[in-house]
């Protein structure tokens, strides 16, 4: 346990910090399973409007620092691939 004022703070706000981390990703892995349920099903609409969803989601998720922008356009990048080669 943190003993110093600094410390105590630094272990309350990392695990404010941990929180929002954690609901921003799942939030981000929820809409993933989305767009990857429509393209199962062979839904071309379905997934194209998943993947719009997904974009915002991983981009804002992105910006703030909670991932690393190349993972989050790599993502985007193969989810789009596959939702073309559906027609």
């Amino acid at each position: 346990m943190a003993n110093h004022k600094s410390a105590i703070k630094k272990a309350r706000s990392s695990i404010r910090k941990a929180t929002v981390n954690s609901k921003t990703l799942t939030s981000v892995r929820t809409v993933e399973k989305k767009v990857r349920k429509a393209l199962a099903a062979k839904n071309k609409v379905d997934s194209q409007t998943a993947l719009k969803e997904f974009a915002s989601t991983i981009d804002k998720a992105a910006q703030k620092g909670r991932l690393s922008p190349k993972t989050a356009s790599r993502k985007i990048s193969r989810l789009s691939k596959q939702i073309a080669a559906l027609a």
